[in-house]
């Protein structure tokens, strides 16, 4: 099951995050076709965060077609967008990339400039997110977020900024 880790100081509105989060963990299979999402009281037990707040992001999931509430059972994965696996090799040798990074000094929003700036170099043919007027090396909050955001960890805060 997911968990959600919401950074209150990202700038980024926390329904948001749990939308980016979801994706994030359709993207890498650990979500899959079926499978349930936390219900909205495990949310704000594990955040701190308004139970309406997560309805809303669960809303906006279904409308984007990636899962359905059914009445009394909760909200399922309706469909996935995984085409890298978790486990994939590539992940693997992304991991030891990052490990490097961390070792020569770079911090994360260093390593977040640097990949954006590599992912906007090979996806500026309009299949990737890359705009034709970004900076290279310029990131996205929203971006960063989506895709940097653990699924399996989450920070115990109160209040809720949304």
């Amino acid at each position: 099951m997911v968990e959600y880790r919401i950074d209150r100081h990202s700038g980024v509105a926390t329904y948001v995050q749990i939308v980016q989060q979801t994706k994030q963990a359709l993207r890498l299979g650990m979500l899959r076709p079926g499978d349930k999402l936390p219900t909205a009281r495990e949310v704000v037990e594990a955040t701190a965060i308004n139970p309406n707040t997560v309805l809303k992001a669960y809303r906006e999931l279904e409308r984007d077609g990636l899962v359905e509430a059914r009445r009394g059972l909760g909200t399922f994965v309706r469909r996935g967008l995984s085409t890298a696996p978790a486990d994939s090799p590539l992940r693997a040798e992304l991991d030891e990339w990052a490990d490097r990074a961390r070792g020569a000094g770079l911090d994360r929003d260093d390593v977040s400039a640097l990949f954006t700036a590599v992912l906007d170099e090979h996806f500026a043919d309009g299949h990737g997110q890359a705009e034709a007027h970004r900076q290279p090396g310029a990131t996205d909050r929203t971006d960063r977020t989506d895709r940097t955001d653990a699924t399996t960890h989450h920070e115990h805060s109160q209040g809720d900024p949304s």
